[in-house]
């Protein structure tokens, strides 16, 4: 059996890990890369999106990280089954689409500079039609039912508790060259117990001879759920008390829900001013309408709520709004009233939240939440790191408005977490590859699994390397 880590490997992001064994080719993720737009660019072109041989996906959960390059690798020829759970298949119908449009206009606005230099055209990553085309090969399935997907070969799904269809995936190989069987443990990405909404990440309680993890945080802690709540609490009333607007880039799909949940909450017990709350994402909009569709993911917390709530809705109430059109979305940057704004992308690399942080990040009364992690090079990154000017449509702005940063909101585990979840299984493994970490986190968690079960054969891959077990 031979493993290569094509992403994911050392950063996080691009998720795409292959695993061979009995003579077929199993890609786990396919993730798009995110970060320096030139190395991104260059990079999403290459390995499978530039027509990969591989005989099926697993695919772990719809962030674009994990799932943007499935219309890329269809686009080039791939006719395999794409095997998901439910949720997952349904809100990469929208994701998906969402990433084909910004694939189009990106490469539209690039090609209009390309022109009047003369220089040859781009072509999208990919398009809509290939979207339409990849989700014709989505097999939905459910958590906990073993399925045969190549002959030897079975998959089970397992709640990963990290946001709507997350799974861990098993993989039970009966490997031929060696004549045993062989249990592959891809964590994808872990949940955190006791957050709102969906339920806690299941463990993995049978174990694992060969674990693939993912280390995001495997260098820190998370405050706990509840005092997040009461500095979401504090910010607002601060921002408030100012004078001023809160903005939070927030992930369209996770994080906007969880936010808005959590100031619903907030709201129906006064706790903060009667002002209004938009939620600036026609993407987190249709996501929203999603969870809704798939109540059997909620945990007793929401469901608790949903029978008290004289709503009835724990993503709508009466502060809050779903903007739609880009006139709506426009209106919002000449309110003149304190207001909180909800909007796409997560990590400022793109869509609404740079029309409204260009209208607000100088103004000292305004204050801008982050949520989630930042990949390197991105404007969220430079604004975790406290650079004074930062650069939005080529502007140059300086840094005025009050910059927070909240990571008990995230849906990754944390250091302990992540160590937990090795440690409630039964059977350590044997041999296991640390991924979706950057290095100082991967090998901190290294140490970290070393030191509490003496699991000494641990590797943290280089992109593209290869292990044969």
């Amino acid at each position: 059996m031979k493993l290569t880590f094509h992403g994911a490997a050392r950063t996080v992001t691009g998720s795409q890990h292959l695993i061979e064994a009995n003579g077929k080719k199993i890609l786990l993720d396919c993730g798009l890369f995110q970060g320096k737009r030139k190395e991104s660019f260059e990079l999403n072109r290459q390995g499978f999106c530039a027509g990969g041989d591989i005989d099926c996906l697993v695919l772990s959960h719809a962030h674009i990280d994990h799932s943007g390059n499935i219309p890329c690798l269809v686009k080039n020829g791939y006719r395999g089954d794409i095997y998901t759970t439910s949720a997952t298949r349904d809100l990469c119908a929208v994701m998906l689409m969402d990433s084909a449009h910004i694939q189009e206009k990106d490469v539209e606005y690039v090609n209009r500079k390309r022109a009047k230099k003369g220089q040859a055209e781009f072509e999208p990553l990919y398009a809509k039609k290939d979207v339409v085309t990849a989700m014709e090969q989505f097999v939905g399935l459910s958590y906990n039912r073993r399925h045969a997907i190549l002959p030897g070969i079975h998959l089970t799904l397992v709640d990963a508790g990290h946001m709507l269809g997350s799974a861990h995936v098993i993989l039970d190989i009966d490997d031929q060259d060696t004549g045993q069987q062989v249990r592959v443990v891809f964590s994808g990405d872990i949940g955190r117990p006791d957050i709102p909404i969906i339920r806690d990440p299941v463990p993995i309680v049978d174990g694992a001879d060969i674990l693939i993890m993912e280390s995001t945080y495997g260098n820190r802690l998370h405050s706990p759920y509840p005092e997040s709540e009461a500095e979401l609490e504090r910010i607002i009333n601060e921002t408030y008390r100012r004078g001023g607007s809160l903005l939070i880039p927030a992930f369209a799909v996770g994080r906007t829900q969880q936010l808005v949940y959590a100031l619903h909450k907030l709201a129906n017990r006064g706790a903060i001013p009667d002002l209004p709350i938009f939620v600036d994402s026609p993407l987190a909009t249709r996501a929203t309408d999603i969870f809704r569709l798939h109540p059997e993911t909620y945990d007793d917390e929401i469901r608790n709520f949903l029978l008290q709530d004289e709503d009835n809705n724990p993503f709508g109430f009466g502060q809050l709004q779903y903007t739609q059109s880009v006139k709506q979305s426009q209106a919002l940057n000449t309110l003149r009233q304190s207001a909180v704004i909800i909007s796409a992308s997560g990590m400022l690399q793109g869509g609404r939240i740079l029309h409204h942080l260009r209208n607000r990040i100088e103004d000292p009364t305004n204050t801008i939440l982050i949520t989630g992690w930042q990949a390197p090079y991105t404007l969220g990154r430079r604004l975790v790191e406290n650079e004074s000017t930062v650069r939005i449509f080529g502007d140059e702005f300086q840094v005025r408005a009050r910059v927070e940063v909240l990571t008990g909101f995230s849906g990754h585990a944390d250091r302990d977490g992540l160590v937990d979840f090795v440690g409630k299984m039964t059977k350590k493994p044997s041999k296991t590859f640390i991924v979706h970490g950057e290095e100082e986190a991967a090998n901190a968690l290294a140490g970290h699994l070393n030191a509490a079960f003496g699991l000494e054969n641990v590797s943290i891959p280089e992109p593209h390397q290869s292990f044969v077990v």
